[in-house]
């Protein structure tokens, strides 16, 4: 009874993740704001990128903007700039971001615990500076009128509809590789120097390497996820690589689930969903309201939306 119950919950989440993928197929002609979800999208592909460092692996960042913003902005200024076709500006941002994860993470994951947090928090802040004074990027401006070019020179991304299609193509893609990595030995690995780093380290494995290859994995894909919403919105600005953006992205994985695999995708869409709908209407009130539900998920459901709901089924079977 055990494994058809085991079997049944695999194939009804593989049911609920063809629901959810159909409705965001539809979204865009059911009269949803296409640029909204793809804003949506790219926070979603940077929370799943932080969720794999912080859920899976036990490390928190307090300076992920940095990535993120770091890749936004190289793929703004080369594909404005330099002439570079979309592709190979997102390409080259994420490696940006990717080169300068394995540069911080050599310096950071040398400390653990709030020491680790300190440590992304000051290379953040590095960067922030590096971004406000450098000439190529436009300081308090920022890098505006970024084009958005033709996909391989054949798909006019300039039409929402086709920018869409393209950055749920990527999401799809860094969610299966992030489930791939999780579920992996390398993926159990982590897990286990989450759970309990003295016992991985008496094991035998070399946890600095695996905690850096997971500090890279997840700095590149908030590269990635820069890249895109620069080619989506057009621009990129101080508030990608500022702090708060860092922590916009630990509530984002905390409210949705630390730890599970919608829940950083749910955290974010909400998180995205309240700004836009609060902020014609409570204007900068949104980050007190922001805030208070953050200060609310802490003390009533620390396990998250996602986490909650699964708990709640384990009670149930049990």
């Amino acid at each position: 009874m055990t494994a058809l119950s085991s079997v049944s919950q695999h194939r009804a989440g593989h049911v609920t993740w063809l629901v959810v993928l159909a409705m965001l197929v539809a979204a865009p002609f059911l009269g949803v704001y296409p640029i909204f979800l793809m804003n949506a999208l790219c926070f979603a592909i940077f929370a799943c990128a932080f969720n794999l460092l912080l859920g899976y692996t036990g490390l928190l960042s307090f300076g992920h903007a940095a990535f993120m913003g770091s890749a936004a902005y190289a793929t703004g200024w080369l594909v404005r700039s330099g002439g570079l076709t979309p592709e190979l500006g997102v390409i080259a941002g994420t490696l940006v971001a990717g080169v300068l994860g394995l540069l911080v993470g050599l310096v950071a994951i040398r400390r653990q615990g709030i020491y680790f947090a300190m440590v992304t928090l000051a290379m953040a802040q590095m960067i922030y500076f590096i971004c406000l004074q450098a000439p190529f990027t436009g300081g308090e401006d920022g890098l505006q009128g970024v084009p958005r070019g033709k996909l391989l020179g054949a798909l006019p991304l300039d039409d929402d509809l086709v920018m869409y299609f393209v950055v749920l193509a990527v999401f799809v893609a860094v969610f299966l590789g992030v489930v791939r990595i999780v579920h992996s030995p390398y993926g159990q690995v982590l897990k286990a120097i989450r759970e309990n780093e003295p016992r991985a380290v008496s094991l035998g494995y070399d946890v600095d390497r695996y905690k850096l290859l997971a500090f890279v994995l997840s700095t590149t894909l908030a590269g990635l996820a820069g890249a895109l919403k620069t080619l989506v919105l057009g621009f990129a600005t101080l508030s990608d690589v500022h702090w708060s953006l860092s922590g916009e992205v630990v509530l984002m994985t905390l409210l949705g689930g630390m730890g599970t695999f919608a829940g950083p995708v749910i955290g974010a869409f909400t998180i995205v969903g309240l700004q836009n709908f609060l902020a014609d209407r409570v204007g900068s009130w949104v980050t007190v309201i922001i805030g208070a539900i953050f200060v609310f998920c802490v003390i009533a459901f620390r396990r998250g939306i996602v986490g909650e709901l699964l708990a709640w089924q384990q009670r149930r079977r049990a």
